[in-house]
């Protein structure tokens, strides 16, 4: 194993850093966002001081590839048509207050956002019974079902219904 390289001081904020032990000696800014910016500023400032770099990007040569690759590729440079026919209807943008939002959540049922919802509704179900696998989350959910059956018709409990997991060994406790 290498040595430990010793704490150096940042080209670019003065702060000291430990630099990354496989580049050793070389690094000299620390990963602040600001000074890995003007690293990479020297960097370029050091590759066009070069002289075969000077001219890299210049040149009859250059500017016949370009040209080709234009040809080849007609239309690159604009914007794709919006199209039509899409498969979402564009949101209006609009600002809500929190009151109108709170009115318009208590006009719908609780049945008509869950059921509006399926997508979240298995994630957040995933979510609490701690398992991605369907079998699970169906046991899951079955048992959800009972619990707000329960709640909805306490005779119905007290006849038959049943509150507790069909399978015990599901992580997470459950609400």
């Amino acid at each position: 194993m290498g040595r430990r390289v010793r704490k150096r001081k940042c080209k670019n904020c003065n702060d000291y850093f430990q630099p990354d032990h496989r580049s050793g000696i070389r690094q000299k800014f620390c990963a602040k966002p600001a000074c890995r910016k003007a690293s990479k500023a020297e960097s370029q400032r050091r590759w066009l001081q070069k002289p075969q770099n000077q001219d890299y990007f210049k040149g009859p040569v250059n500017v016949a590839r370009v040209q080709r690759w234009r040809e080849s590729y007609p239309g690159y440079w604009r914007k794709p048509p919006q199209s039509q026919n899409t498969l979402q209807d564009t949101l209006p943008v609009e600002t809500l207050d929190n009151r109108a939002v709170a009115q318009d959540l208590a006009k719908d049922a609780l049945q008509d956002i869950l059921l509006a919802q399926p997508t979240v509704l298995l994630g957040l179900i995933a979510q609490l019974s701690g398992s991605v696998l369907q079998d699970d989350i169906a046991t899951y959910a079955r048992h959800l079902r009972q619990l707000g059956d329960d709640i909805l018709n306490p005779q119905s409990s007290k006849t038959g219904g049943s509150s507790v997991l069909e399978t015990p060994h599901m992580p997470g406790a459950g609400p």
